[in-house]
């Protein structure tokens, strides 16, 4: 009988922890497998509670570098250049410290400093070195620097370097295996994200008790019934009983962002501005209120926000909510349509905020970039648009006459039980089969 070795395996993450669902996926399987695992990154959330309960998971917190606010173009390259520097060390000091690893998996991006500290550090021990693409971080930085910037060759060399000689690759796309073996020789194998088991429909019951709960909170009063404490916006319990869904709702629409260069959240704006005009214009009876809400953090938030607030509109109500990891996926699983503008600096990886809709049955209507077509099928489980007019079509035909209008309810019928068949395709039997053999 062969005994396959328990092994010791760090998992490097330059970013919350709590909100890396990928990364936190891959801790909970390679503890299943027996194996121990130390994760390190940044611990502004919680995680979730497969992680917390994993006496095999243990976690190692880095210290968020002092920022410098800085718009003066000088300072915010000294900046970028002391916050590396800073997380370089951390990083290492971390790695050094605890338990001797046999293997390292390291997000990317960011390719500085993670990879190039996980490559030595796994140089210094004899420990494999395996790279996770979620994107290109050369990329992402050349949205707000220009693709001319030395920082821009630099980190892409970073990237080249160390993935060709890292010991496996993952990453998230076919589009995207086929483009790192093309052009920089760099062998990978493609494991998609799936929806973790937190997220799952959720039944009408379940969306009156959490709004009811979430109406209680500050900020969140409009979920809630004015007329009557015991039922919500978008519920009510007749005197007959059960839970029903109110005939005259508003529609409810989420979009999940980290409100950065990579989504135009103006195209989302302006449909939205179209969708007004068409009330304006004395259209009223064919389409509902709608509530909005756009949950994140990011550094575009307040740009957005203010030009929301601008707009004063009477029959659109945007939120821009931060929810805890539990909160979560009942929230985005409530909504009656999902959107992404999500549009990929690379044209490569698959935004996990549509998974996260498509593991709760909630279709999408995303903005299409190149490798899309691998995880939204259009006319099957959402629907695809390239500009703000396209977006706004879609809305007022898939909001029609709502919630009667029985072509779309049909649709939605449809398209949810394309993802239900779908989630068939567990993060954990994928996992089994493409990452379960290196580990």
């Amino acid at each position: 009988m062969v005994v396959k070795k328990r092994k010791n395996i760090k998992i490097v993450v330059l970013g919350d922890i709590g909100h890396s669902p990928r990364m936190t996926n891959h801790a909970v399987c390679l503890a299943e497998k027996g194996h121990t695992v130390d994760i390190i990154g940044y611990g502004d959330s919680d995680p979730i509670n497969t992680l917390k309960l994993n006496s095999r998971i243990y976690y190692h917190y880095l210290f968020r570098c002092p920022e410098i606010n800085a718009k003066w173009l000088p300072l915010k390259l000294l900046n970028y250049i002391f916050k590396t520097i800073w997380t370089t060390f951390n990083l290492l000091f971390l790695m050094l410290i605890t338990r001797k690893s046999d293997m390292v998996l390291v997000q990317n991006p960011p390719a500085i400093p993670a990879m190039y500290v996980s490559w030595i550090y796994c140089k210094i021990i004899g420990a494999e070195l395996v790279i996770d693409w979620h994107n290109y971080a050369h990329t992402i930085m050349a949205m707000s620097v220009g693709e001319k910037s030395p920082l821009v060759t630099l980190t892409k060399n970073i990237e080249v370097a160390i993935g060709r000689r890292a010991d496996y690759n993952f990453c998230v796309s076919k589009a995207m295996k086929k483009d790192l073996y093309a052009n920089w020789q760099i062998r990978t194998e493609v494991l998609y994200d799936r929806p973790s088991e937190e997220f799952a429909q959720v039944s009408d019951g379940e969306k009156h008790d959490f709004f009811l709960r979430l109406s209680k909170k500050k900020g969140f009063e409009i979920f809630g019934d004015k007329t009557n404490p015991y039922f919500t916006i978008f519920t009510h319990i007749p005197q007959t009983g059960g839970v029903y869904l109110k005939e005259n709702r508003p529609a409810f629409i989420v979009s999940s962002t980290s409100w950065t260069l990579d989504e135009d959240f103006s195209i989302l704006i302006n449909a939205l501005q179209d969708y007004e005009d068409h009330w304006q214009n004395g259209n009223e009876k064919k389409l509902p209120n709608l509530i909005v809400a756009i949950t994140g953090k990011g550094p575009m938030k307040e740009y957005y926000c203010n030009d929301i607030e601008s707009r004063k509109w009477e029959h659109i109500r945007v939120l821009t909510p931060w929810l805890d990891i539990i909160e979560y996926p009942y929230f985005i699983g409530s909504a009656d349509l999902g959107i992404s503008l999500h549009t990929s600096s690379s044209g490569l990886d698959l935004p996990m905020k549509i998974v996260d809709l498509f593991g709760t049955l909630v279709p999408v209507l995303a903005y299409n970039f190149k490798a899309l077509n691998e995880l939204v099928v259009h006319g099957k489980n959402g629907y695809v648009f390239s500009s703000s007019k396209g977006l706004s079509k879609l809305l007022q035909l898939w909001f029609e006459e709502f919630p009667k209008n029985k072509t779309v309810n049909e649709t939605i019928e449809e398209f949810k039980e394309y993802l239900f068949n779908g989630r068939c395709f567990t993060w954990q039997n994928c996992w089994e089969g493409i990452a379960g053999p290196i580990f």
